[in-house]
């Protein structure tokens, strides 16, 4: 194994150990994925982002064939539809964290950028935040309403379901998958009316 794909691994698995150990993955529920040498390398299906290991995941070459490794995620043609919108996306993350999930089971009036802008890092790392409608995790229906949803966003969350986002490497997608976990839960905290109100940034 090259030094380099070696490097990936380990950075997958050092993400996946960090997310679950601080309850942003829980139980098999989480994806990843990264490009090397125009193949796809995701974790397997029923895999736990707690105890990766290199055979926890699966090879995909450039035309989808599985060709090593774990049976892939089910949810891998969500990650092929990332890689093909935007070739500068070399890493995704699918994640169930708390406060992404539970904002995406809210109903927002902006589809196309659904997180409020009340600290500029979000916008800053990432982009709009998309709202894609509610389908069965793992069907057809939930791959075409992603493929058709994505246009103007640059990170998803999936209604009722979980966030997804891609960036250049596995590191950045991570960084900038906190940085939507917290600014959910401060949208969350800040949601009730009871509380002061803050003004998003103009």
């Amino acid at each position: 194994m090259d030094k380099l794909l070696m490097k990936k691994y380990e950075n997958a698995i050092w993400i996946g150990k960090s997310l679950f150990e601080r309850g942003r993955a829980t139980g098999s529920s989480a994806n990843m994925s990264f490009i090397h040498e125009e193949k796809i390398y995701i974790t397997g299906t029923g895999t736990c982002f707690g105890r990766l290991a290199v055979e926890d995941f699966a090879v995909i070459d450039s035309r989808g064939n599985h060709v090593s490794g774990a049976r892939p995620s089910k949810e891998l043609p969500l990650h092929q539809i990332l890689y093909k919108k935007d070739e500068g996306i070399k890493a995704v993350l699918h994640t169930h964290s708390f406060y992404s999930t539970i904002w995406s089971c809210l109903d927002h009036e902006n589809t196309n950028d659904v997180i409020p802008e009340y600290t500029p890092y979000l916008k800053m790392k990432l982009g709009k935040v998309g709202l894609i409608p509610y389908a069965k995790p793992g069907t057809r229906e939930l791959f075409d309403s992603f493929r058709e949803n994505i246009g103007e966003s640059n990170g998803y969350l999936l209604k009722n379901h979980g966030v997804i986002l891609g960036q250049k490497d596995l590191m950045s997608s991570f960084y900038t998958l906190e940085e939507l976990e917290d600014s959910a839960q401060i949208a969350w905290g800040l949601r009730n009316e009871n509380q002061p109100k803050i003004s998003e940034l103009k």
